[in-house]
């Protein structure tokens, strides 16, 4: 048996369909999506359109991931429209607008114009799994078992791991953290299949794993595929994401760039003196990426 597992799209178009078409290619049994189609990227309705489209007549696994639920928070409502706060988050407000307006013109069989991207998102639940032909359980969560946001990473201890995976199946696979790992902890092969568009471990290829099923186990391995990266770049302006998500985008940008975490830092160094109107968030970014020594 032989199962794709991707992750962590983030509206990266080009990324995504190199990475369906290497997994057309390898003729899997199952695909599974580990959530976060969307956000921080230039093409969010699209993804999701190929996602959903094929999940719905191949019946793939896909789950929500913590970008989902947070752009979602928009149709509640739940988010703000004005201050510092939507400075920082208008971002996600444009990835609702473009899933939430009229359907693409890229014609997907399956999904009927009518169809409300939104809802389909909505309907998607926190893990997927299912028993093995040696009746051991594959399961799929977003990030772990703590949560949506509760991340894997490959410097965990396996302290850290058996929380993480409790209670724990023979196989788990996650995403959301941008970094790739197999690691085995007591009798479970834990697997972070990393990500399709947007990298945290410096190498800018999409990632996926090969996850195949020999003589009674499992074994995964991390596959990793060349890009039109700089076509990725363009889609960023030429979309309208730049100029329309205001300056958050071009950290945004910037980690895509790098194929590195950059945010969190922002987050912990200026996000508290934003917010109490300390300093403007395009003062706060323009410091952020000289101090990283980035051309922002």
């Amino acid at each position: 048996m032989k199962i794709a597992v991707f992750a962590d799209v983030h509206s990266n178009l080009d990324a995504l369909e190199t990475v369906l078409d290497h997994i057309d290619r390898w003729r899997p049994d199952r695909v599974l999506c580990a959530g976060d189609i969307i956000n921080r990227g230039p093409k969010p309705r699209e993804c999701t359109e190929r996602v959903v489209t094929r999940a719905m007549a191949e019946d793939w696994g896909l789950i929500y991931g913590n970008h989902e639920r947070y752009v979602l928070k928009y149709g509640r409502g739940n988010l703000p429209d004005l201050g510092p706060e939507f400075e920082i988050i208008r971002h996600a407000k444009w990835t609702y607008d473009q899933l939430a307006g009229q359907a693409s013109q890229s014609g997907q069989a399956g999904l009927d114009r009518s169809d409300c991207l939104v809802e389909r998102l909505e309907a998607l639940s926190f893990q997927w799994s299912m028993t093995d032909e040696a009746g051991n359980e594959f399961r799929m969560v977003h990030a772990s078992m703590l949560g949506d946001r509760k991340g894997i990473f490959p410097d965990d201890t396996e302290a850290s791991l058996r929380e993480k995976i409790a209670p724990a199946p023979k196989v788990l696979v996650v995403g959301h953290t941008h970094r790739p790992l197999i690691r085995t902890v007591d009798d479970a092969l834990v697997v972070n299949v990393g990500a399709v568009g947007a990298p945290f471990d410096r190498d800018p290829r999409a990632a996926y794993a090969q996850m195949t099923f020999e003589a009674g186990a499992w074994k995964a391995e991390i596959i990793r595929l060349d890009y039109d990266r700089e076509r990725a770049i363009a889609r960023f302006h030429e979309s309208g994401y730049l100029e329309d998500s205001g300056d958050f985008a071009r950290l945004i940008l910037a980690e895509f760039r790098e194929a590195r975490s950059l945010i969190p830092g922002w987050y912990r160094e200026y996000e508290d003196r934003v917010m109490g109107g300390e300093i403007p968030l395009k003062a706060s970014v323009d410091r952020y990426l000289e101090d990283c020594r980035i051309d922002g």
